[in-house]
């Protein structure tokens, strides 16, 4: 049936995948770095995918591409498709009192009921209320507002025109302004936020929709924990993904309307719901522990597991970037517990994977509150890479851990939706699973859940 490419613009970096089709087959790939920062020029994105692309033998041969992508991004546009201003990401919270205001001006069970998701800084609607109150004249210079993977498709199709511009459900619905149920946007939404409602939206597609490319199908790409859930075959399982923000997820049949905020109520890749709950705090806080204790992520591995469970009483509360959940968009992390007795690298190792983990399972906690069935945990990312990550996990969780073999989950997904477009068809196409699966049980420490609440509880939000 020939190739397709699946793409993964995530916050770090750029991966591409090129794979057989009707097999799945891996057949070449490349990658490239994004600059670090929370706020981006465009340009940076599609540089890098060149370079990934020259890795991966470019596209000629390809028949269908997909890009799947960091969700929520603001990218804003003029009328001949120049950017306005560089992209604002997920992670950036200088839109922390907008996302306050716009639930205090509606209240919190109409934007659940709305959108199914209640706004903090990382949705794009709060971006769109900072730009309208701090840059009002590029407020008024915008004409439109799509993604980073609607604009990287975009810019695959030759950038053709702003009424060109096209997105998938699954990264629409983390806008905040996009009723993923009815599949339509909410412009009365996008006006109380921008304060006009007259710009340009992209077109929605649906899961096997396609666009014409420069000799190739381009698919309607997928937000990246869409794309994720699609490239793993996760079915109904429990996701726990640890990259630069940590994401619990379920695939689901009824969208989430949750008006506290811990769960969002996205869509998926295939026409379902994907229910999440994301932290900003994940894979950093190991990188930061290892920085702070002088060592790299592998010493950092081995100090931790050589630590007892509980780390004698030593807790990491891993708020280091501002936190999504609980929100917390100004908050700074904190060590608690330290004595000169437990006061080890090895112990604050130990609280650091603890600390991590336990992020998530707060997660994990709101949705097995919500209905979700939770018998065991699948866990992908970077930090699944970890031995004491993949050890400690169950003990934190609760539950078994199962791990994949190590993948670019994201740009799989969107390669096996590009085949998808290809085949057509109600579902995509069965690709077979790569590589084994390790599966991690331990009974779950006494008391550190709880322990881990209570040092959480006494956090003072910085503002």
């Amino acid at each position: 049936m020939g190739l397709v490419a699946g793409i993964d613009s995530s916050t770090q970096s750029c991966k591409v995948v090129v794979r057989d089709a009707e097999s799945g087959e891996l057949v070449r790939d490349g990658r490239a770095r994004h600059p670090d920062g929370t706020e981006i020029e465009p340009k940076h994105w599609w540089d890098a995918l060149q370079q990934a692309l020259d890795q991966a033998g470019g596209l000629d041969d390809v028949d269908a591409v997909s890009v799947a992508g960091q969700q929520h991004g603001m990218v804003c546009l003029d009328e001949r498709g120049e950017v306005v201003r560089p992209a604002l990401l997920w992670n950036d919270t200088r839109s922390a009192a907008a996302a306050a205001a716009l639930v205090e001006e509606l209240g919190a069970q109409a934007w659940a009921d709305a959108t199914g998701t209640v706004p903090v800084a990382s949705i794009t609607v709060t971006k769109l209320r900072w730009l309208a109150e701090n840059e009002p004249a590029n407020a008024q210079r915008t004409a439109a507002v799509c993604l980073p993977h609607d604009w990287l498709s975009w810019q695959l199709a030759g950038a053709p025109g702003l009424d060109t511009l096209v997105t998938d459900r699954s990264d629409a619905s983390g806008t905040g302004y996009f009723d993923a149920r009815g599949g339509e946007y909410r412009r009365d939404l996008l006006r109380q936020s921008l304060g006009r409602d007259d710009v340009l939206l992209p077109r929605v597609l649906g899961p096997s929709e396609s666009v014409d490319g420069p000799g190739y199908r381009i698919g309607p790409g997928a937000g990246d924990n869409a794309g994720a859930a699609l490239g793993i075959g996760s079915g109904d399982d429990v996701i726990v993904s640890l990259g630069t923000s940590g994401v619990v997820s379920a695939r689901r049949t009824q969208q989430a309307a949750d008006p506290t905020g811990t769960i969002a109520g996205f869509a998926d890749a295939t026409g379902a719901f994907l229910p999440l709950v994301v932290t900003l705090n994940a894979a950093r806080v190991l990188d930061a522990a290892a920085r702070m204790l002088g060592v790299d992520l592998d010493e950092l591995s081995r100090l931790a597991l050589s630590a007892p469970a509980g780390a004698e009483g030593v807790v990491l509360v891993p708020y280091l970037e501002g936190e999504r959940t609980p929100n917390l968009p100004n908050s700074t992390g904190a060590l608690h517990g330290l004595t000169l007795k437990n006061a080890t690298p090895a112990n604050i190792a130990r609280a650091a994977v603890e600390g991590m983990l336990s992020g998530q399972r707060v997660g994990i906690d709101a949705l097995a509150d919500a209905g979700v069935s939770l018998n065991g945990v699948r866990l992908i990312g970077g930090s699944a890479r970890s031995q004491a990550v993949r050890e400690i996990a169950p003990t934190v969780f609760g539950v078994p851990v199962t791990v994949p073999a190590p993948g670019e989950y994201v740009a799989d997904g969107a390669a096996r939706q590009a085949a998808w477009v290809l085949a057509g068809g109600d579902e995509p196409p069965a690709w077979a699973a790569a590589g084994g699966t390790e599966v991690f049980e331990a009974p779950e420490t006494d008391g550190l859940a709880e322990r881990y609440r209570d040092a959480a509880g006494k956090y003072v939000d910085r503002r």
